[in-house]
């Protein structure tokens, strides 16, 4: 397995390329914007799309997602939790004085613990509500995807709709830190880390 990482769009959301090297197949996380950045390095490396997959559904994440969608005539999953959000992206748009394309049509929706085979490894869905009510983690072969549930020495922000503190802390106790601790933490914004190292530095974490 090989992972891209494509910091995109005027937030530097972090698109993800997830590849099975024996294929080239790809599913994408979080293609949110710029995507003829994406859709470059997807060509460049020679990739076959099978899927899209949205940790959740502000404007950041899904602001240009209809292109890729459409470029590559690929299936589009979310929790269905997070709909609203996605229904309302030129609402979202507006409020922060941004474009947006049209909204991509879902082609299902992500259930808490559902697995789904990727070359010889098995994906593993994780709902982590808490940012949004729909925000969900993708877990494979020592990897996990949170979106913006957690970050290095933190987590997210729960000011935005649907957003709740207690619950996305529920979340990350019971979802994220159980976890092997060597799991690498790909955060929808910056950099990466792993489990054990938040569970010993996250300063939001330490009591738990």
């Amino acid at each position: 397995m090989r992972i891209i990482k494509i910091p995109v769009g005027p937030f530097e959301v972090n698109c993800y390329i997830v590849v099975d090297e024996e294929s080239n197949r790809c599913f994408l996380i979080d293609p949110g914007d710029e995507p003829e950045k994406i859709i470059k390095a997807i060509e460049e490396h020679h990739l076959t799309p099978t899927r899209v997959i949205n940790t959740h559904n502000h404007i950041d994440h899904a602001r240009h997602l209809y292109e890729i969608k459409q470029q590559f005539k690929i299936p589009f999953y979310i929790h269905e939790a997070d709909l609203p959000l996605l229904e309302a992206l030129k609402e979202q748009a507006l409020f922060f004085g941004l474009n947006c394309s049209s909204v991509p049509e879902v082609d299902g929706f992500l259930e808490d613990g559902e697995e789904f085979e990727f070359g010889n490894q098995s994906v593993k869905i994780l709902h982590t509500p808490g940012h949004s009510p729909g925000s969900v983690s993708v877990y494979l072969d020592g990897h996990v995807f949170v979106g913006d549930v957690l970050f290095k020495g933190s987590i997210g922000r729960t000011d935005l709709y649907g957003g709740n503190y207690n619950v996305l802390l529920e979340s990350i106790k019971n979802k994220l830190l159980t976890l092997p601790e060597a799991t690498v933490v790909h955060a929808g914004h910056g950099e990466d880390t792993t489990i054990g190292d938040e569970k010993r530095n996250n300063p939001f974490l330490r009591t738990m």
